[in-house]
């Protein structure tokens, strides 16, 4: 089975727990890009999104396009593959105003959608092939629309990133649950610059976020990079 499919099937067991379980993850007052409170920037690093079109990769439950739409005046679109995880997002979200979530794979929904003014995935970006994603997100965004990406640095094993674009196995534990398999894409800073940089992307700045409790194992990078203002997206290679 392909990497991809393991992941959206494995995110659609996710999402069922959390359907039966009735849980809806509150909005935040403050936009965090890691699992830890007060951890890393805001939503400054997106820049000023008030009115402007902006792309929630992997949107999950759908607090943070929320968050967004609400207290930044943007216009969200949350791209989920998984069902169920879709199926949260609207049973919750969907008499938000300035917020439409869509059930699709973002590579294939970008091919026929008008280009955002920015985009964001808080660690869903990993479970795609960097190969197939990275190409749809720079003609999916305006020239000059920032792309932030929340990714596994080192991981629950303290592994460290990969230096070569391959996947790896990883495990989603939820309590009370059996663990769900997954393959992620945990790469090195240096190595998300090179295919950044190689499908029409400038990175601006790489952050190290580190867990509050200094004995954890698990680091998270932060990625700002911006696609490149002066080429259109069809002069560039794929």
């Amino acid at each position: 089975m392909p990497f991809e499919e393991i992941n959206t099937k494995a995110w659609n067991v996710y999402g069922r727990r959390q359907l039966d379980r009735a849980y809806t993850p509150p909005v935040p007052t403050e936009m965090s890009w890691t699992p830890w409170d007060g951890v890393g920037p805001g939503a400054e690093v997106l820049g000023d999104i008030t009115g402007r079109r902006v792309l929630d990769i992997g949107s999950g439950a759908g607090h943070h396009a929320v968050h967004l739409a609400r207290e930044h005046g943007a216009r969200l679109t949350g791209i989920e593959l998984s069902a169920t995880q879709h199926e949260r997002a609207v049973t919750a979200h969907a008499d938000v105003s300035g917020v439409e979530f869509k059930l699709a794979d973002v590579v294939a929904f970008l091919a026929d959608a008008e280009p955002f003014d920015a985009a964001y995935a808080i660690g869903t970006l990993a479970f795609i092939g960097p190969d197939r994603a990275l190409p749809a997100l720079r003609d999916g965004l305006r020239p000059g629309a920032p792309l932030i990406l929340s990714l596994l640095h080192t991981d629950l094993d303290g592994r460290g990133p990969s230096t070569q674009p391959v996947p790896r196995e990883q495990t989603i534990l939820l309590r009370d649950d059996p663990p769900l398999s997954t393959w992620m894409w945990v790469l090195a800073p240096q190595l998300w610059t090179d295919l950044l940089t190689e499908y029409g992307f400038r990175v601006e700045g790489i952050d190290l976020l580190h867990h509050p409790d200094d004995t954890a194992l698990v680091i998270q990078q932060l990625i700002r990079a911006r696609r490149l203002p002066h080429q259109p997206a069809s002069a560039l290679g794929t």
